[in-house]
């Protein structure tokens, strides 16, 4: 069976943005009261197919999602599904859409609205959670939380309306508790804490409902955050040419270390995978035995000095340099970045090469900021912290403005890398990445996906989309090897992900696909 992984919106919007999408709509001729009922349809629909069966127990708190769990109880109800409501608040405390769609529950169903119980979680299979919404900005306390941990404490199936209440839609932070959903329905598209932990996890599926809000509502927004999917970046992806030649597909370098060795050929075979023409290691005299004794596809060049290395990679036919993996935290390793931001190739900065400016990040982001040639930074959560450790996190739960703010402090596409990883250009353009497995936790996987980048950048892709396409397939070759995986095995995975995505892309994988898609 063949995935496609072109299909579906990729815009991501704030909890701001939201709010303007939805009142946007009624400029195009849909009111708030009509996006409530298609919301509670949607709702009910996602329900009914998960679990067709049992005792439906909704929530509702006195705003938005409450008056969409209305709804979705309503039309449950009209469906022979046996259902109970439970209201936060008074009936008639509740305003505008949700007081009428209140009112309609109550008149044609003769449905009551009972008090939240504890008790209630106990009769119910299945729980439908609309207390409160993605943009919630204070701990959940009172009868709320002990609703919220009786779900948890049974493992009550959960269907949550636009988030887990208590999640925060802007960052994925836990406001004091959250229910453990397993599907997440919401509407229009995607916010932030549906792809950034540890509101990701709660979430369990995600599934995005279209309640007829048209696309034209995003022309005044103008969305800056994305899902990573191969359909933001597919039109940068290199397109391989069917009279090209290795040098034409771009020759990488990567600076290979003298003790930890594997770092720099994991790397270098992985550029060679995503589609460099040829790719050599920058090597220490001392190591050069052991890098020559690895893949023949992989050359090997003697560099017994920085002044070596700033010359090879000056050579025009090298189109991006890799530093950082195996290095060491060494003075060379540090000279061995500024020369290769000195050069006009693309440079990804990776593991030592960043460690190596802690004390001292000014000269590595003054030399970014100087070059006009692409620079992507890889740092994981610690080596973040040494260069960027400045940028301010006053809540805890900054990481996506932190990852922002460095990439327009750097000048560089920085990668926070996580199980949500985030790519970040310095002009605000930002990705989240959400086809991760948690197998990627294997030492030396690092390594594989800067490898991917700069065989990417090799090609002549631009940085901030060789740093979302790299990040995807990184994912995506881990997937499709599953349980078991060392970082060898991901490379290896890549071209049957390649051979999926060039089909979905209209490039087939081969020649006469290429010539005849018209690329």
């Amino acid at each position: 069976m063949t995935t496609s992984w072109t299909n579906g919106a990729t815009e991501i919007l704030t909890v701001a943005q939201m709010y303007r999408a939805d009142a946007a709509a009624e400029d195009h001729g849909v009111t708030s009261l009509e996006l409530m009922e298609r919301a509670g349809a949607a709702i009910a629909d996602a329900l009914d197919a998960r679990w067709p069966r049992g005792h439906v127990l909704v929530l509702c708190g006195p705003g938005n999602n409450g008056g969409d769990g209305f709804v979705a109880a309503r039309l449950l109800t009209a469906r022979g599904r046996d259902v109970a409501l439970g209201l936060l608040g008074e009936i008639d405390d509740l305003a505008g859409d949700a007081a009428v769609n209140a009112k309609r529950w109550v008149a044609e169903c003769d449905g009551e609205v009972d008090a939240l119980s504890t008790e209630w979680v106990r009769w119910a299979d299945v729980v439908v959670d609309g207390l409160f919404g993605a943009g919630l900005t204070r701990p959940i306390e009172g009868v709320a939380l002990k609703i919220i941990d009786e779900i948890n404490n049974y493992g009550k199936p959960c269907l949550a309306i636009d988030v887990p209440s208590g999640v925060h839609g802007d960052t994925g932070a836990v406001m004091g508790a959250a229910p453990e959903a397993d599907l997440t329905v919401t509407f229009f598209r995607r916010k932030p804490g549906h792809l950034m932990f540890p509101g990701r996890g709660l979430c369990g599926r995600s599934d995005v409902a279209d309640i007829g809000i048209p696309d034209a509502v995003l022309d005044d927004i103008h969305p800056t955050l994305w899902r990573n999917a191969p359909m933001f970046w597919a039109s940068d992806f290199p397109r391989p040419a069917a009279d090209g030649h290795k040098y034409g597909r771009g020759h990488a370098v990567v600076a290979g270390g003298r003790e930890l060795t594997g770092a720099a050929r994991l790397a270098a075979y992985a550029a060679l995978r995503s589609g460099a023409g040829l790719v050599s290691i920058a090597s220490p005299p001392e190591a050069v035995a052991i890098y020559r004794s690895g893949r023949p596809s992989i050359m090997v060049r003697e560099t017994p000095d920085v002044a070596a290395f700033a010359t090879g990679v000056s050579d025009p036919r090298v189109r991006a340099v890799l530093v950082g993996p195996g290095n060491g935290v060494t003075p060379d390793t540090r000279a061995h970045v500024l020369a290769a931001l000195d050069s006009e190739a693309g440079c990804v900065v990776d593991a030592d090469g960043i460690s190596v400016f802690a004390d001292d990040p000014d000269p590595l982001f003054e030399n970014v900021r100087n070059r006009k040639a692409d620079t992507v930074l890889t740092p994981h959560g610690g080596e973040f912290e040494r260069i960027f450790g400045d940028i301010p996190d006053d809540d805890g739960t900054g990481r996506l403005d932190r990852a922002r703010a460095a990439a327009a402090l750097s000048g560089a596409v920085v990668i926070l890398k996580g199980a949500d990883t985030i790519i970040a250009a310095p002009d605000g353009r930002t990705a989240i990445n959400n086809n991760a497995p948690p197998t990627l936790a294997t030492a030396g996987s690092g390594d594989v996906l800067a490898g991917f980048i700069l065989g990417l950048l090799a090609q002549g892709m631009p940085g901030f989309s060789a740093a979302c396409a790299g990040v995807w397939m990184h994912g995506a070759a881990a997937d499709r090897f599953g349980p078991g995986l060392i970082a060898e095995d991901i490379a290896d995975c890549l071209p049957q992900v390649l051979q999926t995505l060039y089909a979905d892309l209209g490039m087939e994988g081969s020649l006469d696909g290429v010539r005849d898609s018209g690329f």
